[in-house]
């Protein structure tokens, strides 16, 4: 069964960075489409960003392209969400999630706890 752990949240002031890791495992990392995503206070859950499986192509919301990256160690199990120029509008908890299909399974099979990333000054 396939597992996976957020970290790395925090309060950061407007213009600032933080780093989200999310360690799995029971899985491997690079045979699955891989995401994060949040969900801020009254709002649904959307998507942030992603990578698909094999290749690697990274996906972004436009709300986070240029300022967002994502990446994973396959060797570790780990994906992280580098985020810079934080606005208080990304606060939200975050949540990394995996899926062995891509096109990725609407939602993905298995998900992290979420990690809470609070932006304000």
């Amino acid at each position: 069964q396939a597992q996976l752990a957020e970290s790395g949240g925090g309060l950061v002031q407007p213009g600032g960075s933080l780093r989200l890791s999310c360690a799995g495992s029971g899985f491997t990392l690079e045979y699955n489409t891989i995401g994060w995503f949040r969900q801020a206070p009254g709002k649904d859950r959307e998507f942030v960003a992603g990578i698909s499986p094999y290749t690697g192509t990274t996906y972004y919301a436009d709300s986070v392209k240029g300022r967002f990256t994502i990446s994973r160690d396959n060797a570790k199990i780990t994906m992280f969400l580098q985020m810079n120029s934080l606005k208080p509008e990304d606060t939200a908890i975050y949540y990394c999630a995996a899926d062995n299909s891509f096109p990725p399974k609407e939602p993905y099979e298995y998900w992290g706890q979420g990690t809470q990333v609070s932006v304000s000054s």
